[in-house]
């Protein structure tokens, strides 16, 4: 598992505009790696929409956003078109992102356990440095 400290992993993957982004390409800026269970649900939805609402203060602050989730590029692609998402969000579809991470374990909805998405933000610093989680 990551922590604070760790260099960020060397991961890639395909965004919702069909393009990859490797967390090397935001080297030089902070950046701040959210992952989500699922796109249009109520609280992903509200998380996203934070996010954008303040997106002028974290370009001010020079840091990027990325969200991550295991929905397709596809659903991606539309749930941000529906909110005016300024940020790229990653399609985890073979979960490499949320190994690395760390975000997968347990929960229980509707009384049924399954395994999904611990809703996480990571921020990476300018030197690819993990400097604050929040799990």
């Amino acid at each position: 598992m990551i922590d604070i400290g760790d260099k960020a992993p060397r991961l890639s993957g395909t965004i919702d505009d069909g393009t990859t982004l490797a967390l090397s390409d935001l080297r030089g800026s902070h950046c701040l790696v959210y992952f989500y269970p699922r796109d249009n649900t109520p609280g992903c939805t509200n998380e996203a929409l934070a996010f954008r609402d303040r997106y002028a203060q974290f370009r001010r602050h020079d840091c990027a956003i990325v969200g991550v989730s295991r929905d397709s590029v596809a659903s991606h692609a539309r749930f941000r078109a529906r909110h005016a998402l300024p940020f790229a969000l990653l399609a985890d579809t073979d979960e490499r992102w949320c190994e690395a991470f760390a975000v997968l374990g347990e929960k229980t909805l509707y009384g049924r356990k399954t395994i999904g998405v611990i809703r996480s933000s990571f921020l990476i610093d300018p030197a690819g440095v993990l400097v604050a989680q929040w799990r």
